[in-house]
This record gives structure tokens, sequence and C-alpha cells, in this order.
């Protein structure tokens, strides 16, 4: 495939797209907010325990209900510490979640009935203009039913009764949701810039980044963790491109992350990485891959976005001749699931290597838009099964007839085949490799669907 074919499969793929809203599960501990979150997702993401307080990070996942696709967001982390009161910790934690979330959905529990922290989470609902849900949980049966009358005293609309456990009347609640939808407007995370989001962990210099790549101090830096707060995008051209730069906080491991500020940075990095088309995932030399590098790197490929290692401070480092080649060995090793990620040697201090950060993130940004011809994805089929048959399985061998690419950013690639659940998982990471060797899509995930024939 010829420079020429690939732009011009980039400009005719390139489109604007804008974010999926976010709804956000608020309330009192043990009301039942990560059982319900579970129940609508539709799987056990969320840790489920009696003790008020287990869900000690945020948890997300898209859910599609009548067509429509959101994020929700379990809020976990209402602690009970006798060094806070539960009141500051509810108001703090409510504020949190409203000023993200483009939906709320309050849960309480209909066997407390309406208690004073309820109160202080609705009077603080009430003065927002974000629209609003409120669910009341544990309705398990007609007596119970009755209780939730008394949940029109918070004043917040006609109350939901249900029960998460069981999974009665849930959809109702996500028809009440998706009808809020309709008074969300995502027009202003619309654009067409390409959005280039720094992540990393805390203190690993992606600030610093940042003021290096637009030329001058836009972002505070200091070498205490946890400086930056709330994502920031920073508009630039570049050559012919317009591009946003998305610096986010540092990300800590989770079950490391704290109560109240820093939980709500990870929700605005996690979402960071969810509206970008190019992550920059910032690793510290001296330290080398950490878990936690791991662990974001695990939200960059849940979320298929482009990503590329940046291998910052390496100026710190005391270096030989194999200095790098050893080093990008040891981040191949500890993030073998990004093999197709490259890796960049930089100091974000004296600027070493930071001109090639921007030409590497557009580079990227266009690999995610390239389209390969219908012939020449099954000249790759065939050359594949030629060289490795297909698994066998349940009596019967996994027979490829075609396949063809079926969209892009990031590229995916529909398979047709006799019997979809004899794909095994070897096999389809072979296949990726095999399209890999016609066409690189360097620091791109590729998305891989099989369906039967007929």
């Amino acid at each position: 495939m010829t420079e020429e074919t690939v732009l011009a499969a980039y400009e005719g793929e390139r489109e604007a797209v804008s974010r999926k809203p976010l709804v956000a599960l608020v309330g009192r501990p043990n009301v039942g907010k990560s059982t319900l979150f579970n129940r609508l997702v539709g799987e056990r993401v969320a840790i489920v325990h009696e003790t008020p307080g287990t869900t000690r990070d945020r948890h997300y996942a898209d859910v599609e209900w009548q067509g429509r696709v959101f994020t929700l967001v379990d809020t976990g982390g209402l602690i009970r510490d006798p060094s806070d009161t539960i009141a500051e910790q509810v108001q703090r934690q409510a504020r949190l979640a409203i000023e993200e979330a483009d939906i709320i959905v309050f849960i309480t529990d209909v066997l407390d009935g309406v208690t004073g922290a309820d109160q202080r989470i609705a009077n603080i609902l009430r003065r927002t203009e974000k629209p609003l849900v409120l669910a009341v949980n544990k309705v398990d049966n007609l007596e119970r039913e009755q209780g939730v009358y008394e949940f029109y005293a918070l004043g917040l609309g006609k109350p939901v009764g249900l029960s998460a456990l069981r999974g009665l009347k849930t959809g109702d609640l996500l028809d009440e949701i998706v009808d809020a939808l309709a008074d969300v407007s995502l027009e202003g995370d619309i654009s067409s810039a390409v959005r280039v989001a720094i992540v990393g962990r805390m203190n690993v210099g992606k600030s610093s980044l940042l003021n290096q790549l637009l030329g001058q101090e836009r972002v505070i830096v200091s070498d205490v963790p946890g400086t930056t707060r709330d994502a920031v995008d920073m508009s630039i051209t570049y050559g012919e491109e317009e591009v946003t730069l998305i610096d986010t906080a540092g990300i800590r491991r989770r079950g490391r992350v704290e109560r109240g500020i820093e939980q709500y940075s990870v929700l605005r990095a996690l979402r960071a990485i969810g509206r970008a088309d190019v992550v920059l995932l910032v690793i510290d030399a001296l330290d080398g891959v950490t878990a936690q590098d791991s662990h974001i790197a695990g939200y960059i490929v849940d979320e298929f976005k482009s990503v590329a290692v940046l291998v910052n401070k390496w100026d710190l480092v005391e270096k030989d001749t194999d200095a790098a080649m050893l080093f990008e060995e040891h981040v191949r090793y500890r993030l073998q699931f990004l093999p197709y990620a490259p890796v960049l040697f930089i100091s974000a201090l004296t600027a070493q290597g930071v001109e090639r950060v921007l030409p590497l993130a557009l580079h990227l940004y266009h690999e995610r838009y390239v389209r390969l011809e219908d012939a020449e994805v099954n000249d790759i089929l065939q050359e594949a099964i030629a060289r490795r048959s297909p698994p066998r399985g349940r009596g019967k061998r996994l027979i490829i007839y075609e396949g063809r690419q079926a969209g892009v950013a990031p590229p995916a690639f529909a398979f047709t085949v006799n019997d979809k659940r004899l794909v095994h998982f070897g096999y389809e990471r072979y296949l990726k490799n095999c399209i890999r060797e016609r066409y690189t899509f360097e620091g791109t995930p590729l998305r891989l669907t099989f369906s039967n024939r007929g």
C-alpha cells in the first residue's frame, strides 16, 4: 500500500466524533450502588460486599439501551472514617460526581426510608441544572412498594422503585435514563482536531512534557505528586493539523486511590483516554515499567486507542551502547499486550527527543484511518490459512470463508466462519499478526469480529 493510498483513505474516513454521555450513580453507603451497577452493565465488574464503603475506586462501563450508549460510573468511596464525618464525605462525593456527570442517578434505600444523608444529597442535587433520576432500591415485594411514595418528600420528582439484586424494574430505570439523555447536549466536545491525551502515573513528567510541546509554561510544573487535578485541554496547530493536547492527573494503581479530589482526578484521566484519538503513556526511566503503568496501559487497550510509550527522564539514566535497546526490551516484556506501541526515549526537562513526539502522535492518528481493500484482506487470509491451519473443536475444523475491513478508528476486520465458537484467542492473535505483516498499523489496535455464515 502506497503512502498516497493511506492518506486518501484517511481523508475519506476522518470525521468529528463526540464523547459518550456520563451517567453517575450516587448515594449513601450500602444502598446498593455497586449491585445496581453490575445489574445494568450485565456483569460483575464491581466488588459487592455488605460492608459499607467496599468500593474504593470508581468503576465505569458502557451500557446500551434502546439504541443509546452511555458510560455508567459507580461512585464509591463513601467510607466511614473517624477522622471525617459521613455528612462531609457525602457532600464532597456528591459534588464531584455532579460536576463531572451529564446525568445523575440518585440511589436510595426503601428499607431505611428518607434519611438525613439523603436529604443532604437531595439539597445539593436540587440546586443543579443537570437531569436527575431518583431510584429507590430494595423494592422486592408489594409491601415495600408502598414505601416508595415517601421519597416524593425529597422534591426530586417521581421515584423509580426497583430491586437491583433481583433485577426488578431496572428496565424502567434505564428507560428514565434514556429519556433524560434527550436533554443532554454534547456539542461542546465535538471537534475535528486530533485529540492527544498525555497519561501516566503521578510525577512522571506529564505537565513538563506538555509545556515543552506548547513552548511555554501553560501548566503548573511541580515535583509534588498530584499537582495536576483536572484534565486540561490545550489547542495548537502543528503543520496543517489542529491538535488538542489533554494533560491529565496521575493515575494510581487500583486500591491506592485516595478519597475525594484524587479519586475525581482518576475519573477525569480515564475520561480523557476515552475521548482521545492517541494516548501518550509516559513512564519514568528511573522506575521502569511498574504495575501502575501496566494498569494504565490496560485502560488504553480497553478503549481501543492508538498509543505510544514515552520513556521520560532518559537524561538521568546512566547509559552504555545498549541501554536503549535493553530498556525497550524491558518495556516490551512488561507491556506484552502492547506489542504494536512504539517506544520513544525523551527528556521533558532538557527537551531531548521531544521534537519527535507530535510527529509520532499524528502518524499514529493517521494509522487509525488506514483501510485495506477487500481483495487484500482475503489475500492475507488465504496466506495465513496456508501457513497455519485453523483450529479444530467440537468435532470439526474452523472454516474462514472470507474477510473484509469493516471500519476504521480503530481498524476493524470482520470474518465469516462456519462456527464462531471455534475461534481460539491464539488464532485470532495469529490473524492480527498476519495483517500487521502486510500493513503495520503502528501504535494502533486491531479489532477482529467473527460471525457465522447466514
